[in-house]
């Protein structure tokens, strides 16, 4: 297989990553062989990829490895990351693999799809309820990411990938993809998304659903089929040269279904764990210091903040949000808490 068919996927066993594997698999893109960094042990998590995807090869290894991940990225023209948005000396990794990869091949930069996310609007609220008129706003047509709160979430990386993709020397083709709440129960490996997993085990210890503050952030939300769309639509429109790249290759991905405030949504929780005995009561009321403090300024920033990000540049590539348009996140919490605890017990 030729290297300017590989490309090096991060986050392939996990919730979005899969399930864009699955999209990819479905797609006419499987000319494409994939090299997928995994966390030892390999061997169930590679034959369920394998499953999905048969052109696949693994890379033994963890965000950490940084020569493994260099030397992946300087041997692939295209590199998608749907692993942690926020594991920053990974992203320095993969940029430092790139960058060799753009001087090995002077006139055919890489291409590097970046899923982080839109905490990098947060208004850092603290949960306190704000008019929605007051709410910052943000669309990803004409974004500075200097525009943002220096202290959100995401930044450091996103600044980073930014900068690499307007290099006139070595260049690299740079795309971000932000996804506001992704929700639903997916096809792949991972069925459910981190934040609800995170809950579950959060709220039986307290003893009860709850939110940052009084609950009254608000977020989009995107189902997790429709983005693994968005990453699919973003790299075909990369490889066919169509794509806004570097500090314009910003792209938000929410539906057009309602914001939800936090409350909202860990009300539902509150309600289907204690209908299944998880917790004494239903609802939902502030978390106490001593449960959301060790989650620190990440929670805060994401869980306790109003974040509005308007995807305008995928919607003039004919995107749209169809599964959203099927099941909400309020009819969806049911199964997928299901499916995580389901997974709790394999």
């Amino acid at each position: 297989m030729s290297e300017s068919n590989t490309l090096f996927l991060l986050g392939a066993t996990g919730f979005l990553g899969s399930q864009f594997l699955i999209h990819l698999s479905k797609s006419d893109l499987t000319k494409f062989h994939i090299r997928a960094l995994l966390r030892a042990p390999i061997e169930k998590k590679e034959a369920q990829i394998k499953a999905i995807y048969p052109n696949l090869s693994v890379v033994e290894g963890t965000l950490e490895d940084d020569a493994i991940i260099q030397e992946e990225a300087s041997k692939a023209d295209y590199v998608i990351n749907c692993a942690s948005s926020d594991h920053h000396t990974s992203v320095v990794s993969t940029l430092a693999g790139l960058e060799k990869r753009s001087k090995a091949k002077p006139g055919n930069p890489p291409i590097y799809i970046h899923i982080s996310g839109q905490g990098i609007v947060s208004d850092n609220s603290r949960g306190e309820f704000v008019e929605l008129e007051k709410v910052p706003k943000y669309s990803d047509v004409g974004l500075d990411l200097d525009q943002c709160p220096s202290i959100n979430m995401h930044l450091e990386s996103d600044k980073l990938i930014v900068e690499y993709g307007t290099r006139k020397e070595t260049p690299i083709r740079t795309l971000i993809v932000n996804p506001a709440w992704i929700y639903g129960v997916g096809e792949g490996v991972q069925k459910t998304t981190m934040p609800v997993r995170i809950f579950l085990d959060m709220f039986k210890k307290a003893g009860h659903a709850g939110t940052w503050g009084p609950g009254f952030s608000r977020m989009g939300n995107i189902h997790v089929k429709d983005c693994a769309d968005a990453i699919l639509v973003v790299f075909k429109a990369a490889l066919e040269g169509k794509a806004d790249e570097g500090k314009e290759g910003i792209y938000f991905v929410s539906s057009d279904q309602p914001m939800l405030f936090n409350n909202q949504i860990t009300g539902k929780m509150g309600d289907v764990m204690f209908s299944k005995g998880l917790i004494p009561v239903g609802g939902t009321r502030p978390l106490p210091n001593e449960v959301v403090d060790p989650l620190g300024h990440y929670g805060w920033s994401l869980m306790g903040s109003n974040l509005i990000g308007i995807p305008h540049r995928l919607k003039k590539f004919g995107w749209e949000a169809k599964e959203s348009q099927k099941i909400t996140v309020l009819e969806s919490l049911p199964d997928e808490i299901e499916a995580a605890l389901k997974n709790q017990l394999i």
